[in-house]
């Protein structure tokens, strides 16, 4: 195992991608699916990466998420880092930015062009004023927004190969915002297809614009995407995956299960367990995907 002791997010992104594997990214909505992701990474001696949505951030609480994982990156001197997933303003990416957390996704996929460039040039402006060493991700490319179980394919989604992004614009997005990590439209897709894998990803398109923007490059919407296409993508130039409609349907089973064992409990210590377990045993799967762990 790597010693990563007092490593940067940025370097140990940087490190996985030399690899040639991929840093786990998982979102989470409270404790117990926190607590199931830290212990599959600990069982791999693997880093990762906790997301939340600004949802799951007003649901735990802002300040609140950044005690709980910096908490257990101090007790157990480990690389867990947190990342505010899709934030759709400059002021929600100032207030993650302020809380501490340690990196931050500013969404403009839907803007234009233009207006996604300049909000995201902000961002970085800000955040590196405040901590040089948190990250500002940026998304490039419409490819859906909920992570949710999907009948069909989200209206606007950029997955064919003539709207996804471009290495010419992934250049000038980079060179004009000094953006550390970007999230492109590779044919990937937020949410997950009910019976069926999410489209193929476009793996010649994934290493012309690694070439083309120069920085560490993010697959969003890693639910449903085939093993063997994350395996490639990972190979092309992916650094970081984020999955979080996976864990939500493992977490949700779990749940089912614990109550359907123990109908008459109510103390959620113990029927929560199971909803612990499922997150573990998909979080685990992932993890040794990403990481080339046999």
């Amino acid at each position: 195992m790597i010693k990563y002791n007092n490593m940067k997010l940025i370097d140990i992104i940087k490190e996985a991608e030399k690899n040639k594997t991929a840093i786990g990214h998982f979102n989470i909505a409270d404790t117990q699916m926190l607590k199931g992701i830290f212990s599959s990474a600990q069982k791999l001696k693997v880093p990762v990466i906790i997301g939340t949505s600004e949802g799951e951030r007003d649901f735990i609480g802002v300040k609140q998420t950044v005690a709980l994982v910096k908490s257990l990156r101090e007790e157990y001197d480990y690389p867990i880092f947190l990342n505010a997933d899709h934030t759709y303003s400059f002021e929600k990416v100032k207030e993650a930015v302020d809380a501490g957390y340690d990196s931050v996704i500013f969404d403009g996929a839907k803007l234009s062009f233009e207006e996604n460039m300049k909000i995201t040039k902000q961002s970085v402006e800000y955040a590196k004023s405040v901590n040089p060493n948190i990250l500002i991700e940026a998304e490039l490319g419409y490819i859906g927004k909920s992570s949710k179980l999907l009948d069909e394919i989200p209206e606007g989604a950029e997955i064919t190969d003539e709207h996804l992004t471009t290495p010419e614009e992934i250049k000038e997005f980079v060179e004009s915002t000094g953006v550390d990590l970007i999230a492109p439209a590779v044919g990937n897709l937020h949410g997950m297809l009910k019976g069926a894998n999410n489209p193929a990803l476009n793996i010649e398109r994934i290493k012309e614009l690694r070439e083309a923007g120069g920085i560490p490059m993010v697959l969003h919407g890693g639910s449903g995407i085939a093993d063997e296409d994350f395996v490639k993508a990972i190979d092309a130039g992916i650094a970081s995956i984020h999955i979080s409609t996976e864990v939500r349907v493992a977490y949700k089973n779990g749940i089912k299960i614990g109550l359907q064992e123990n109908p008459d409990d109510i103390a959620p210590y113990r029927y929560m367990k199971e909803a612990v377990h499922h997150v573990e045993k998909v979080i685990e799967k992932r993890l040794k995907l990403f990481s080339k762990i046999n």
